[in-house]
């Protein structure tokens, strides 16, 4: 059964954007990522205009960190304090991505710069988080257990101002790391159509050294709020959500976000986070794919005037 996408001007078959919402809410309940670094170019890859597909993916995401997050907050994995430090840095944040986006669409560039964005973005992220998890997991087998020296990344972050300890996260930091953090990811949210779980969580977890399933829960929480935002600022300024799109998202990713929630419980840290790097690493390279190989459909450039 098909339906016609007023905002998208396409149509597609109702069980595709379920199943895919489905899919994405399953990673977003495990991983504790929004899902949209997967979301927004399968859609795109479904024939979807780029620039609607991150938008539209921002709203669905929203219904999807709900459920993580409530999830999650029964099992008290949620750092609220954590959690609004990278709010306030990701309203920021939002606010210029979506400015950004306005500018990229009326010089004719955002498609191209959401796909370049994507390929830096998450090849940086997907390679760190594989090989740090292998190297994670060696140690262990190993039983190598060595006293770490302090980064120089520590040092500088423990001579930051405004120090705060979270409780949660059992960690101390200046109140300016999650906000600089969280403007960044705000910035993404808009131009992307993502959550920013994908860049956010690696940070909690190496840069800031905060617990695996604390790292989660916190993670889904700013996703939630940013998402929320964004998608406001998205139908406001641009006018790129598809509402229709949105609502078949919506109803397989509410549901997969409670079954990865339960099955996030069973798998260790290091497990998620290879599995994860995995499934970042394999949309690079699809993304790269699609911007290097020739079309299929060669359109010639000549005839008259």
């Amino acid at each position: 059964m098909y339906l016609y996408l007023p905002v998208a001007l396409t149509s597609i078959n109702i069980l595709i954007p379920v199943g895919l919402g489905l899919a994405v809410g399953l990673l977003s309940g495990l991983f504790g990522v929004g899902g949209g670094f997967l979301m927004t170019p399968l859609l795109i890859m479904c024939g979807i205009p780029s620039t609607v597909a991150a938008a539209t993916d921002s709203n669905q995401i929203v219904a999807a960190s709900t459920s993580g997050t409530y999830a999650h907050w029964k099992v008290g994995n949620v750092d609220f304090k954590m959690g609004l430090y990278l709010l306030i840095g990701g309203f920021i944040g939002g606010l210029f991505g979506v400015q950004a986006i306005k500018i990229l669409r009326a010089t004719g560039n955002a498609d191209f710069v959401i796909k370049m964005t994507y390929v830096l973005m998450l090849g940086i992220v997907g390679i760190y988080m594989f090989f740090e998890s292998l190297a994670s997991m060696n140690k262990k087998k190993t039983d190598e257990v060595k006293p770490q020296k302090e980064s120089n990344v520590a040092k500088f972050l423990k001579s930051l101002p405004m120090q705060t300890h979270f409780e949660k996260s059992g960690v101390t930091h200046s109140a300016l790391v999650p906000l600089v953090f969280g403007g960044f990811v705000g910035v993404l949210a808009a131009i992307m159509g993502v959550g920013g779980g994908f860049l956010m969580v690696p940070v909690m977890v190496y840069i800031l050294r905060m617990p695996m399933h604390v790292v989660v829960g916190t993670s889904l929480f700013q996703i939630l709020f940013n998402c929320i935002e964004v998608t406001f600022l998205q139908a406001y300024t641009n006018h790129n959500v598809d509402f229709i799109l949105a609502v078949l998202l919506l109803l397989g990713s509410t549901i997969g976000a409670q079954v990865g929630t339960v099955f996030g419980r069973k798998l260790k840290g290091d497990q998620l986070k290879i599995i994860l790097a995995v499934i970042v690493l394999i949309v690079t390279a699809k993304i790269v794919l699609e911007l290097t190989l020739t079309p299929s459909l060669l359109l010639g450039q000549g005839g008259g005037h």
